[in-house]
């Protein structure tokens, strides 16, 4: 299953809203297509696996649990191919888009409940993330809550969280890809 997360307004929670989606799926590969995408911890990225081709045997899960790809410097038309690859051999795959339109296809956008004039609206499947000033106004197929500072700055650093009400509010996402 594939999910297309679009977060077109805040760098935070662009970085930390596809790592919420992935760590609820149980094994997923979280990959990052914006090549000025946030750099993520690790070793491997996307320009790599497209500069080495698709057929790499790298391309599919070798345990449990999330891992993440961040992009390198590769635009999405280029990665085509290796995105194809990688779906088909992960159970979940989020693919993090933080563009200011939606990426084309079915994806999921994600925006923060600001208040008045600030709020972002969106048309498709819509992830609200309360904020602490929330207007409160704004509909969408999922609310999260307030992430903790601790979560936040966990994620950020490459670290998983211990159990989060965050990260489970995330669950019925997955269901919005069918």
């Amino acid at each position: 299953m594939v999910i297309n997360l679009w977060i077109p307004a805040d760098p935070v929670l662009a970085a930390i809203a596809p790592l919420g989606l992935g760590a609820v799926a149980g094994t997923a590969l979280v990959v990052d297509a914006d090549p000025d995408g946030p750099r993520y911890p690790g070793e491997g990225s996307l320009a790599a696996l497209v500069a080495a081709g698709p057929r790499r045997s790298d391309l599919s899960p070798t345990h449990a649990g999330m891992a993440v790809l961040r992009n390198g410097g590769v635009e999405l038309d280029e990665a085509a191919d290796v995105l194809a690859a990688l779906a088909a051999g992960w159970p979940s795959l989020v693919v993090r888009h933080a563009s200011s339109e939606p990426p084309a296809g079915h994806s999921v956008a994600v925006v923060a409940d600001l208040p008045g004039a600030l709020a972002r609206r969106v048309n498709g499947p819509t992830v609200i993330q309360r904020c602490a000033r929330a207007s409160s106004s704004m509909n969408g197929d999922v609310q999260l809550p307030r992430p903790s500072t601790r979560l936040v700055r966990s994620l950020l650093e490459g670290r998983m969280p211990g159990p989060s009400r965050w990260i489970r509010a995330w669950k019925p996402v997955w269901g919005m890809a069918e």
